[in-house]
């Protein structure tokens, strides 16, 4: 094999495959990233035998075909550390060989045929949806789920597959973020008799992978593995067993609630900074409607209190409900700061509800607070 490659472009895709590789195996070829060069087109293949990854490298010139195991530690310092745009990689007898201008490495061979097969999609039936719409769905779930939870369905993001749109959840049992995004059904794609539950490692891969992507993702739901396909990647990852919440029934009909408009960027500001005196232990933060403010309110014996005001459009008499800093900024982080969010409040030891227009819903748990 011998190629020339973009230097950074390698690194981009090389750093994503590299992420599914296990640190620790008995199977040690599993340490590597496969690199598989065809006369038109370059692939990188990585797995731990339950997650799979193909990439397309885009800025690769294949002067000879072939493959070959990149090791991921050495070979990706290599990338990060040389400064040369353009690199050279050939395979001999002697192993592998990476060139810049000013600098050679050779690093030794291992068989490539010893490399276990990566996934392709070639499913019939499938949801199809544009990869930022995909991408938006699992940014938006993703920081909600929990990952040391006993109960694994909690570990992961539920997906389903309606005729018309993807629904995706996430929840830790103190709070939940869903979204929903249109998709185009093929083949009567629907969501399999169990649940789909994709791991939360999973969905991180899948939105490194989508970084970027501008043409259309295919979703593939099986069994007991989904498939993700773009121009470029296609990635399997098994399901996690177990039964997802009702994740419905924390969406119960709210005829007293207020509703209140809010911009995302200056509740996001304003709630940083009355949180500068949160802390571990105390990390509930009062907010107050009343006269047409919104007043932010810390207290932390130890550390001090705060006092945060912002002009909202309330003329309602005075609603106070305590909620986790921490949660409430999850949810403000992934929105831009332009966006406009309506929150929903009953009353102090109700849920607050937080949606936006663009079919964004988010649930966080009241926290009590010592009068």
């Amino acid at each position: 094999m011998n190629i020339s490659c973009n230097r950074e472009q390698l690194l981009a895709a090389f750093s994503i495959a590299a992420s599914v590789a296990p640190t620790r195996t008995p199977k040690a070829v599993l340490q590597n990233v496969k690199l598989e060069a065809a006369t038109d087109s370059a692939l990188l293949m990585a797995t731990d035998l339950e997650i799979g990854v193909r990439l397309e490298v885009p800025g690769i010139e294949v002067k000879s075909p072939g493959s070959v195991l990149l090791p991921v530690s050495r070979f990706g310092m290599i990338l990060r550390e040389s400064s040369d745009k353009q690199l050279r990689i050939s395979t001999d007898a002697r192993g592998t060989t990476i060139r810049g201008d000013r600098s050679v490495f050779t690093l030794p061979s291992t068989n490539a045929d010893e490399f276990p097969n990566t996934p392709s999609l070639q499913e019939e039936r499938y949801h199809e949806l544009p990869a930022r719409a995909f991408r938006e769905l699992v940014r938006r779930t993703l920081f909600a789920t929990d990952t040391e939870s006993t109960r694994y369905a909690l570990g992961g993001i539920l997906l389903e597959f309606d005729s018309e749109k993807i629904t995706a959840v996430g929840t830790d049992g103190r709070r939940l973020a869903k979204m929903e995004a249109a998709a185009r059904i093929v083949g009567d794609h629907r969501s399999q008799e169990g649940t789909t539950i994709v791991p939360s490692r999973s969905m991180q891969l899948i939105e490194r992978a989508l970084d970027g992507q501008e043409g259309n993702v295919q979703v593939a739901s099986r069994a007991n593995d989904i498939l993700v396909r773009t121009d470029r990647a296609t990635i399997r990852s098994p399901l996690v067993e177990g039964r997802f919440p009702r994740w419905r029934d924390v969406f119960p009909e709210r005829g007293q609630a207020v509703r209140i408009e809010l911009s995302a960027g200056p509740l996001h500001q304003a709630l940083r900074q009355a949180a500068i005196v949160a802390s571990e232990e105390s990390r509930g933060i009062e907010f107050t409607f009343d006269g047409g403010n919104l007043v932010l309110a810390g207290l932390t014996a130890e550390i001090g209190q705060s006092r945060v005001e912002m002009p909202v459009a309330y003329a309602g008499p005075p609603l106070t409900i305590s909620l986790d800093n921490r949660y409430v900024s999850d949810f403000l982080r992934v929105l831009d700061p332009e966006k406009t969010v309506t929150l929903e409040v009953e009353g102090p030891d109700a849920a607050a509800l937080f949606t936006t227009e663009d079919g964004y819903a988010y649930v966080v748990m009241p926290m009590a607070r010592d009068n």
